[in-house]
């Protein structure tokens, strides 16, 4: 009996000593936590943002909604960027959100709404790259590409390129791609198995497709930067969105239990991209990378710009870019 009552309690100790650590952490993560503190309003200034109807996407919207922009929700699915509309109609106040159907796994999607836009939009301000996929299985979109690799990077390649003219035309304008510090958990990128061409790991191609927007952002900043167009990216954090919606059922358990204790809310997830979009104090900063509102650390492998420059025109030759697409 007392061994039985001396097991209980060690068992008890050591739950709440877990439940300490883990509130300990979560303290941590609150505190750390950047928030964009900037009130600017963006009355009179058009934003596109891909993937708004959910997430990050649809909280990074519903802000500069409030601040009464011109809102652009680029999404997939009309019947769920509809439902996101009514949402950020109704919280905003602001009537001025539109919803334009874009598929980034289709890069004749791309260039209709790209097209679409230089027909209906006299400026465009800021460009914020939002949406992105993860999957486990090797599936290629109608162009041939390795779908993960195309959502996440050769469809916001392309969309960046074939926009940039009205961008410059806005400016002073921004180009926000939001990456991942996943960009970091690659010690390579080899451009010769960029579409998977070679050999197939999910894990990698996601790491790939981050670590392509931060290159990319290094690249173009500099070729822009006189125009008045700044382009940078950002890690949001780990955020509970639906990027796993693909995930096996197993994974999507074990996140459901793991994804409220450490990862952020999407409203939280959407500070850094708000930040970038609006505040004073980075309208001249360009070709950098942030995470919590703040300039943040890459890999070393994301500073090589002549890798950059390398996966820059490898990329222009799988979305087939046109020269007439190119504007600097």
């Amino acid at each position: 009996m007392l061994n039985s009552v001396c097991s209980l309690s060690m068992i008890t100790q050591i739950g709440l000593l877990i439940l300490v650590v883990l509130g300990v952490i979560k303290a941590y993560l609150i505190l750390t936590t950047g928030v964009c503190t900037s009130t600017k309003k963006l009355t009179g200034k058009t934003v596109i943002i891909t993937g708004a109807n959910t997430g990050i996407g649809k909280e990074t919207a519903l802000d500069l909604a409030k601040r009464g922009a011109r809102v652009i929700l680029a999404c997939r699915d009309p019947k769920k960027a509809a439902i996101a509309k009514e949402d950020i109609i109704r919280e905003s106040r602001n009537k001025n959100v539109f919803i334009r159907q874009l598929d980034l796994t289709s890069l004749k999607s791309v260039r209709k709404f790209a097209a679409d836009i230089l027909k209906s939009e006299l400026r465009l301000d800021v460009l914020i790259n939002n949406a992105g996929c993860a999957t486990i299985e090797k599936k290629l979109t109608e162009d041939g590409l390795e779908v993960q690799m195309q959502s996440n990077h050769f469809g916001h390649f392309l969309l960046t390129n074939l926009l940039l003219g009205l961008l410059k035309k806005s400016a002073p304008s921004r180009i926000i791609f939001v990456s991942s510090m996943a960009h970091s958990q690659t010690k390579t990128l080899d451009l010769n198995n960029l579409n998977s061409e070679l050999s197939y790991n999910t894990g990698t191609v996601y790491f790939y497709s981050k670590l392509c927007q931060v290159l990319c952002t290094r690249h173009l900043a500099p070729l822009v930067i006189k125009s008045g167009v700044t382009v940078n990216c950002l890690h949001p954090g780990a955020v509970k969105t639906e990027i796993f919606r693909n995930a096996p059922t197993w994974f999507q358990m074990v996140a459901a239990v793991c994804i409220p204790l450490f990862f952020k809310s999407a409203k939280e997830g959407a500070q850094t991209s708000i930040h970038l979009a609006v505040a004073d104090e980075v309208a001249n900063v360009t070709g950098e990378y942030f995470s919590d509102c703040k300039i943040a650390k890459t890999s070393k492998l994301a500073k090589d710009l002549e890798l950059a420059k390398k996966l820059w025109e490898v990329s222009e030759t799988f979305v087939k870019l046109k020269p007439e697409e190119r504007h600097f």
